[in-house]
């Protein structure tokens, strides 16, 4: 019998190979039995990963050609308020000097920033080896990964020892997307996460969050760092008064930043080959 996780995993599969399906037509195809069916389209509707329909489950989301190594995951969260995300990253990468050592997590929006650092001279430490491959093939800048083994359902590279490469660097800034934010401090869902972000935490000056104003709103059970070790938070002019001004009652700086519209298709060549833009920004696009 397939294991949940893996279960979940091929359910999406199918659901952007065929968009639809009904439930006995995903029962004979993970052979598994309607309220296990039933249970998974649940869970997984509760999360946005796929849409509940009369009988079954619809995909959210369709087949991204250039992220054949991310999951559906992260294609998925890649697309939701792209433009909002965009904004965050274009400032966040001006915060950057030629020169300087940055540290960059593996999330969606900090994603984004590579468009924004292919002309920049950074020494960049990161354990996303999306970030990675898309910055070394537009960008000079100088990329460092920790060794270990690559997760691809939380796209990160996670060393299972304590000496890692990665504690020899140490930076001025570290950009960190997380799962959501609170006067408890920065959450994140995934165990997984929680130990890889906690060893770059401890490796730079300034931690800088950029998070979408929904990041504002999402609950989840892991607390990786109090609002006191955080410099400052980019969201977008979307974020509640109320959110802000409790966040500076705190001591963290919030910058606000305008959506910002993605790029045409004339901009896609300017990126490089790595991944396939017009792709993932497509649902954004379209409207």
């Amino acid at each position: 019998m397939m294991i949940k996780h893996k279960r979940h995993k091929r359910l999406l599969k199918l659901l952007a190979e065929h968009q639809n399906a009904t439930v006995p037509q995903l029962v004979d195809w993970l052979s598994a039995s309607p309220a296990t069916v039933r249970r998974d389209i649940g869970w997984l509707a509760e999360r946005n990963l796929l849409t509940r329909t009369r009988g079954g489950a619809a995909s959210r989301q369709p087949k991204v050609r250039g992220l054949a190594h991310a999951s559906e995951t992260f294609q998925h969260n890649m697309q939701c308020n792209a433009e909002r995300k965009r904004g965050i990253a274009r400032y966040a990468a001006g915060m950057c000097s030629d020169g300087e050592t940055i540290i960059i997590n593996g999330g969606t929006t900090t994603f984004m920033m590579a468009e924004f650092l292919v002309h920049q001279h950074l020494k960049i430490l990161t354990n996303s080896f999306l970030m990675a491959e898309r910055l070394l093939s537009t960008s000079e800048n100088e990329i460092i990964l920790p060794g270990g083994k690559v997760y691809r359902e939380q796209n990160v590279i996670l060393s299972p020892f304590d000496n890692d490469i990665t504690q020899h660097h140490y930076a001025a800034k570290i950009f960190m997307g997380v799962y959501g934010l609170s006067l408890l401090g920065l959450l994140e869902a995934d165990p997984l996460l929680i130990q890889a972000e906690k060893r770059l935490i401890s490796q730079a000056e300034q931690l800088i969050v950029l998070a979408d104003s929904a990041k504002f709103s999402r609950k989840a059970g892991l607390i990786l760092c109090g609002l006191n070790r955080v410099s400052a938070v980019i969201t977008d002019t979307h974020a509640s008064d109320a959110a802000v001004q409790l966040l500076e009652q705190h001591g963290v700086r919030v910058i606000t930043t305008e959506p910002e519209a993605l790029p045409d298709a004339a901009a896609y060549a300017s990126y490089g080959a790595a991944f396939d833009l017009s792709a993932m920004y497509a649902p954004e696009i379209s409207h």
